[in-house]
């Protein structure tokens, strides 16, 4: 039987078949509407940076015909055949987006879907109608993508424009006939053209970096809230509903270097959230079902869908008196938060770190507090330099994450 997806679900595909040999069928149709049903083939960077793997009418597969265009058939509007293990290394995700060729929109549209097919049985299926969408011109319908093995998204990300604005979204070029342009104002083109690597990027994804230390949160892709803390949001688009939940969700959450309540806003509505704090380098970590612990103080926001219980880490020498984290386990998102570039180390018998350094580690490490002697060039005469550090133990893949930053 065919598993159902919503928009914003995800699986992995071995979970839905072990084979490798799939069929990916599109319906979409509309009154007086015609369209085009493409597939980009993107690198690590979600770019298009081998356009071979751009594959439409006028490119109907690629160089080793591990993605092939099939045409209508069996009452899909268009199809394609996929050969997962055939995929070269550089291609990571595999893009299916459908565009209105000529005037219209996609809610214009009535009931289609995207459908994964095995063996001769239909595995997934993603149904979509226009009531979702807009005046787009576009719409990114699902992803195969690739992390620990492929899997599949269902997106349902309408795109203003057509097949040229979204080739050039991906990074891809537009060939066009060379005209000479009429002479622009002074200075407007200027502005566009240095505003233009600072554009918004939309991927299609729920949550979407927009460069190291802002990240886009879209609400409608997955159809749960966010929780953020408070005073993150730094722009919303849309129509998003706001709800303060203070700390009380498990008690108060105290930072453990400032001591204040860490307060969360509960994010929920269709439209798109930016969220950022004092410019610190974020870092979204997707669960499938694992656990992980994060320091309360690194939190930036989460899916609601996913458990999370708050622990206290008490011991001598601790600012505030403990250290307050946060265990989420389930499926969904967390932004973490860090001072810098995060270094992720596998613990051996025995690691220690700074409280104030480490951010993240393994929910099954085993965590004590120890004090040691710190070498630190603000040890002076006088000074024993003790700090507060963490002995983390762990089994073979087990981990840690610290930041290069201390208070």
């Amino acid at each position: 039987m065919a598993r159902d997806f919503q928009r914003g679900h995800k699986a992995r595909i071995s979970d839905l078949t072990a084979g490798t040999d799939l069929y990916v069928g599109v319906q979409i149709a509309g009154p007086g509407l015609t369209f085009d049903i493409s597939c980009f083939g993107l690198d690590a960077d979600e770019r298009l940076s081998d356009d071979r793997y751009f594959i439409f009418f006028n490119q109907p597969k690629s160089p080793e015909e591990s993605l092939q265009l099939l045409g209508a058939q069996a009452g899909d509007t268009e199809s394609f055949r996929v050969t997962l293990d055939r995929i070269p290394p550089h291609i990571r995700k595999l893009s299916f987006t459908a565009t209105v060729d000529g005037a219209g929109q996609m809610s214009q549209i009535g009931p289609g879907y995207l459908r994964i097919v095995a063996g001769g049985e239909e595995v997934a299926r993603y149904s979509f109608d226009g009531a979702e969408f807009s005046t787009e011109r576009a719409v990114m319908l699902g992803d195969f993508y690739y992390k620990d093995g492929w899997r599949f998204a269902a997106v349902g990300q309408g795109f203003d424009g057509g097949l040229e604005a979204l080739l050039r979204n991906f990074g891809g070029e537009v060939l066009e006939e060379q005209e000479e342009a009429p002479a622009a104002p002074q200075g407007g083109a200027g502005v566009g053209a240095a505003l233009q690597k600072f554009k918004e990027t939309p991927t299609g994804q729920r949550w979407t970096p927009q460069n190291k230390k802002l990240m886009r949160v879209d609400l409608g892709v997955g159809g749960q809230p966010v929780l953020a803390k408070q005073g993150s949001m730094v722009l919303y688009q849309g129509k998003v509903d706001f709800g303060y939940k203070g700390a009380g969700f498990a008690g108060r959450i105290v930072g453990n270097a400032t001591g204040q309540e860490m307060q969360l806003m509960r994010c929920s509505g269709q439209g798109q959230v930016f969220l950022a704090e004092n410019a610190t380098d974020l870092h979204p970590v997707e669960l499938q079902g694992d656990a992980i612990c994060v320091s309360a103080e690194n939190v930036l926001a989460f899916d609601e869908g996913l458990q999370y219980e708050v622990r206290r880490i008490e011991g001598h020498g601790i600012p505030g008196g403990a250290l307050f984290t946060m265990q989420f386990q389930g499926t969904g998102t967390i932004v973490v938060k860090t001072h810098g570039k995060p270094v992720v180390l596998p613990v051996t018998p025995t690691t220690f770190a700074d409280c104030n350094a480490v951010v993240a580690w393994s929910a099954a490490s085993q965590v004590i507090v120890s004090s040691q002697v710190r070498m630190r060039r603000n040890a002076y005469l006088g000074d024993t330099g003790e700090s507060v550090n963490l002995q983390f133990r762990g089994a073979p893949g087990n981990f840690i994450v610290v930041q290069p930053y201390e208070v």
